[in-house]
């Protein structure tokens, strides 16, 4: 699915969180959205989910409008995972894939839920209640959350916060062979360096609400004339230009 955002502003009183941004993933492309905490990049993910409604500006998946009209529709081709919104803690890792399968109605339920269980190494996570896993093993579980329904367009917040280096290490891989056998759009906001310059093909960052810059990870690098992302990262979040 191809995504694009046009003019999104959104106010929440006399603050305005997000400001005027525009861009396009194109269809199978991942896009890194970067930026120092309070940027923006949550709010605006929440406005691509349909979850928080833009003050102005317009979404548009397939080119279709997302709005109040087709939201339902659109949203059961995407999905988002996030170590920061907690899953039903009472209920266990089986039970809680079983309701987000109902919830995306996914055909053949319970092999689809087999099939993420062995991919992910969940199976004695299973009969665990959420709320008792460790960091890492919540972000497996939401991640097999994520694709339960098989999304055409995922939104990814952060998703080896917490990890250990080889479990994270393992998620990337994860996603990158899932990317290769199935037609996804990805978007991806992390602090990871490492991990956007491995998923992404093209990055934005963010700074105040606004994008500051954008383009593959190697023409930022040489644009600030930096020798790696993460210095590029640094060097655009530390800078005290005033945004225009």
């Amino acid at each position: 699915m191809k995504l694009e955002v046009k003019k999104l502003i959104k106010k929440f009183k006399s603050t305005i969180a997000v400001n005027k941004i525009s861009f396009e993933i194109k269809k199978n492309d991942t896009l890194g959205l970067l930026g120092p905490n309070g940027c923006g990049k949550t709010t605006s993910i929440g406005m691509m989910l349909g979850l928080i409604t833009p003050t102005e500006g317009e979404i548009f998946i397939d080119g279709i409008k997302l709005n109040s009209k087709n939201r339902i529709k659109l949203l059961s081709s995407m999905n988002f995972a996030s170590p920061y919104i907690e899953l039903p803690k009472k209920l266990t890792v089986k039970e809680n894939l079983e309701v987000y399968a109902r919830l995306y109605s996914v055909n053949n339920r319970t092999e689809r839920i087999e099939e993420l269980v062995e991919d992910l190494g969940l199976k004695k996570l299973l009969n665990k209640k959420t709320g008792e896993l460790s960091s890492g093993q919540k972000n497996r579980v939401s991640l097999a959350k994520s694709l339960i329904n098989k999304p055409k367009l995922l939104f990814l917040d952060e998703p080896t916060a917490s990890l250990d280096p080889d479990i994270g290490d393992f998620v990337r891989e994860y996603l990158e062979k899932y990317k290769n056998k199935n037609e996804l759009t990805m978007l991806l906001a992390s602090h990871n360096m490492g991990e956007v310059e491995r998923l992404c093909n093209k990055i934005i960052m963010m700074k105040q609400g606004t994008i500051v810059d954008e383009g593959t990870c190697s023409e930022l690098i040489d644009k600030h004339g930096r020798e790696n992302l993460e210095d590029t990262f640094l060097k655009i979040a530390r800078s005290k230009d005033e945004l225009a």
